[in-house]
């Protein structure tokens, strides 16, 4: 990771603050005073602390492990957090996030990519992460300040646009993200034993799956039960 130019690794940590900050904005939207909410607040300085500390710790360096220990670790505490939310909380705060930043927001996937691809240049992830391989996640990214202007335009707004855009995200998100979990060297890698996906595995790149990745899944869930659960909002 060293040989990376560090430009790579700078872009990286402002795209993942750039993420958090879209969230933060649509926490305090919904107001800073409710649980939920504070609840957020608190745990999310913690938990990128916590992230970056086990990857410069060298905690995730350990492959041999089932299942690998980036996903017991780090991805699947914060998809707990999510259904945690979804299950208690869907009414009093997910319904209230504002569609408009959590359309906006990712236009983040653009930086990611860029960098994905700059990892590929420097050996840390299989060309199949990038668009120039099976990544097209990239187009999340470039369709969502366009769709944020079509679909918020006018003082109406344009549902079945939205929810195009975020069943569309989703599917491109899933595509990525079960890429880089067969190209993980572990037990249970199936793809890219050439140059498989190492910089997950190291800061700052850590944060992508447990940080950036989940923040644009709840993005796309919160804006899809908004749509459907309250149309006329």
């Amino acid at each position: 990771m060293d040989a990376l130019p560090a430009y790579v690794s700078i872009v990286f940590i402002l795209t993942t603050f750039a993420t958090v900050g879209f969230l933060v904005y649509s926490i305090k939207s919904v107001g800073i005073e409710l649980l939920p909410s504070r609840i957020l607040i608190f745990v999310l300085p913690l938990w990128i602390f916590f992230q970056a500390a086990l990857a410069l710790g060298g905690f995730y360096q350990e492959t041999a492990t089932f299942p690998p220990r980036i996903f017991s670790f780090g991805v699947l505490p914060a998809l707990l957090l999510i259904i945690v939310y979804f299950v208690f909380f869907r009414d009093t705060f997910v319904g209230r996030l504002p569609l408009e930043i959590l359309t906006f927001l990712h236009i983040v996937r653009i930086p990611v990519e860029i960098v994905l691809y700059w990892l590929f240049l420097g050996g840390q992830v299989p060309e199949l992460m990038t668009f120039e391989g099976r990544n097209f996640d990239i187009v999340s990214g470039i369709l969502a300040p366009v769709v944020f202007f079509a679909a918020f335009r006018g003082g109406e707004t344009k549902r079945g646009l939205l929810i195009a855009f975020n069943v569309v995200g989703l599917v491109l998100l899933a595509n990525i993200v079960g890429t880089a979990i067969v190209s993980l060297p572990s037990p249970i890698q199936m793809a890219a034993f050439d140059q498989p996906n190492r910089a997950v595995r190291f800061f700052p790149y850590i944060w992508l799956p447990t940080i950036v990745v989940p923040i644009v899944f709840f993005a796309h869930l919160s804006s899809l039960w908004k749509l459907i659960r309250w149309p006329d909002n």
